[in-house]
């Protein structure tokens, strides 16, 4: 392709072909990119003739946005389809996701700002201004820590946060980024200046091992309920309540007997409740326009409802 006696051709040459400016040569060049096969007499640069192909691969893989490092180590692959190719595309892949993850959410952002009412503006303002973009659920995580027993076994911790933790769509509508901006801000402030956040009777009877139990058998039944909210069942006595009460006997090394669920409807029914975290987990959850979708806390009252029916049957 070069026409020179030696086979090289020089920088401006080499420019020329690839349609690039003689400064993008260099910058490769100088990058160690592009090794240059000799220099002339006068200093000047001269590159052989698989400089082109080279120089194209590296104009596609920077297209891709690549970063320079990256293509330095594809380039240092003998076979450009290999592994270090695929773990570079990868990797801006999962980078672009969060890039427009986070565009998403400004747009539906902004979006929530223009439709709203000018009397709400400053509160909706405040409210995304405190939320990243995209998203994090770290103060989720950390109200939901705060609240578990102490001690309980991080397995059994883990396990519980991965249902009560909602985790941002992808693609929100401006609904969405409102009720997540709202769980966000009551999970930051979820009890008044100077008080404490009050804790279920539940934690302190089972303690941290029984607590582990009684969770792990509290999200089977509430799965087993979220079956029956979806299919709009009203609370009733079932395989979903058997699971329920059975969580808290093993927790409590108790038996069950109608003595035992009595107490347990009693004793669920003056514990603290987290109402409005549920109510936005369920707004933050649901597709637009979609059925809302069950959530911990409304298996949780289905079958509480459905053991105070239970219990109110056997005392009349």
């Amino acid at each position: 392709m070069f026409t020179s006696h030696d086979g090289l051709c020089s920088i401006g040459e080499l420019a020329e072909h690839a349609g690039v400016t003689v400064k993008t040569v260099r910058f490769y060049s100088d990058r160690g990119l592009l090794p240059e096969a000799s220099r002339s007499v006068g200093g000047h640069r001269r590159y052989g003739p698989d400089a082109l192909d080279r120089l194209r691969l590296i104009r596609s893989l920077r297209s891709l946005d690549l970063p320079v490092p990256a293509v330095r180590r594809i380039l240092d692959e003998e076979d450009a389809a290999g592994g270090v190719l695929e773990d570079a595309v990868a990797s801006r892949l999962c980078e672009l996701g969060s890039q427009l993850k986070a565009l998403r959410w400004r747009e539906a952002a902004l979006r929530l700002v223009q439709e709203c009412p000018p009397a709400e503006r400053a509160d909706r303002l405040r409210l995304i201004g405190a939320v990243a973009a995209p998203p994090s659920t770290a103060p989720l995580a950390r109200f939901w820590r705060g609240w578990l027993p102490p001690r309980m076994p991080a397995r059994s911790t883990a396990a519980f946060l991965e249902v009560a933790v909602p985790q941002p769509p992808d693609d929100p509508d401006p609904a969405q980024v409102l009720a997540f901006a709202r769980l966000n801000a009551f999970a930051l402030h979820p009890c008044a200046p100077g008080a404490e956040q009050p804790q279920p009777e539940a934690h302190r009877t089972a303690g941290a091992r029984g607590s582990a139990v009684l969770y792990a058998g509290l999200a089977e039944a509430y799965e087993l309920a979220g079956v029956q909210l979806r299919r709009d069942r009203a609370p009733y006595p079932g395989e979903a309540l058997d699971s329920f009460v059975a969580a808290y006997v093993s927790a409590y090394g108790a038996r069950d007997t109608p003595d035992f669920r009595r107490l347990l409807a009693r004793q669920l029914a003056a514990d603290p409740r987290i109402d409005r975290y549920w109510e936005l987990v369920a707004e933050v959850i649901t597709p637009p326009g979609g059925r809302t979708e069950p959530t911990p806390g409304s298996a949780h009252d289905w079958l509480l409802a459905a053991l105070d029916a239970q219990t109110a049957a056997a005392a009349a």
